[in-house]
């Protein structure tokens, strides 16, 4: 049999590494297409001279189109009969990654756990994306709920590991030579720094965007997730395709430039979860609430940790009485980001 119908929940080994196919060569045609599918506006990554002022050789490629290019790397071995993509942990960019940089990935089996139904389980791994000189760029944990093709397949014994809530902000890793001493706030598109935001503030970023089927396509083919639930209707019981999680991440973030313009680089990944589905014909808003603050040794750079959140609801809804996300809620992203001080 010379096709690969993908892996199922029993075909996971606690412990082994699964070396991914087909590096990608980044080119400028990312960066236009991930700007045409977003609202992405953040200085940046938008102009190599913004970039330069800031200490960088040029204009890097935006963290989440990073993000996306090693996440679709690895849905061919972790996710192509995935029920669902559940969240994210322990996630860290390494370094900026520039047109021209070729990035691989490899993910490595740290948790099995079967399903009380017995259908499905649930499989843990740490991803790690790299250039063409073996540096990595990026590293995270997810989580995936993936189909059992026998459902008679014994369970593995149960291995849920232990995840850190936060990366701590001594372990974050800034650019070298990155400085925001000569910012220009009229250039990034408005004048809040580091230290105009506080602890606990909700910012609600107002605008909204209607999700369709085209453009999630688009955006679906673009990252190379092939995962089957995106695009086959039948791999559903609802007869819909599943907007890939990532294509609401990036619309949540775009969004966020509205109350977040200088919230330029996004460098820790603490936590996230797909709350709710989403589907073609939401329409989804954002809100930010700032969570910590911290110093950094780059000059003029502060980080702040945010909670980002889509919903189809009202800014500053999230959970019922129950504890449980609200219906409405479809993503909670909790993230270190670094900003002007």
């Amino acid at each position: 049999m010379k096709t690969n119908p993908g892996r199922f929940f029993e075909d996971y080994r606690l412990g082994e590494t699964i070396l991914h196919a087909v590096p990608r060569t980044v080119s400028g045609g990312e960066r236009a297409l991930y700007h045409a599918l977003y609202p992405a506006r953040h200085a940046l990554y938008s102009s190599d001279l913004f970039a330069r002022a800031s200490g960088l050789d040029r204009a890097p490629i935006d963290d989440l189109a990073a993000f996306h290019l090693v996440f679709g790397k690895t849905v061919p071995d972790i996710s192509l009969n995935a029920v669902a993509n559940l969240g994210y942990a322990e996630g860290r960019w390494l370094q900026p990654v520039y047109p021209g940089d070729t990035l691989r990935a490899e993910s490595t089996v740290i948790g099995l756990k079967e399903n009380s139904n017995g259908k499905s389980g649930v499989v843990y791994v740490r991803t790690r994306g790299f250039n063409q000189d073996d540096e990595p760029v990026l590293e995270y944990v997810r989580w995936v709920m993936v189909r059992k093709g026998n459902p008679d397949a014994p369970a593995p014994d149960a291995v849920v590991p232990q995840l850190a809530p936060v990366v701590v902000p001594e372990a974050l890793v800034l650019p070298r030579r990155l400085d925001f001493t000569r910012y220009d706030f009229t250039l990034a598109g408005e004048p809040h720094r580091w230290g105009d935001y506080a602890v606990g503030e909700v910012i609600d970023h107002v605008d909204g965007v209607t999700i369709e089927e085209s453009e999630h396509m688009m955006a679906t083919r673009l990252w190379q997730n092939t995962a089957k639930v995106h695009f086959d209707s039948t791999a559903r019981e609802d007869g819909k395709r599943l907007i890939y999680g990532g294509h609401i991440i990036s619309m949540a973030r775009a969004l966020s430039f509205n109350g977040l313009a200088n919230a330029q680089m996004i460098v820790a990944l603490n936590a996230g979860a797909h709350a709710n589905p989403c589907f073609a014909g939401d329409t989804i808003r954002a809100w930010s609430e700032v969570l910590d603050k911290a110093e950094t040794s780059s000059p003029g750079v502060g980080a702040i940790r945010l909670r980002l959140v889509a919903t189809r609801g009202a800014a500053r809804a999230l959970r019922g009485a129950d504890g449980k996300y609200l219906p409405e809620v479809l993503l909670d992203l909790d993230y270190w980001a670094l900003m002007p001080v």
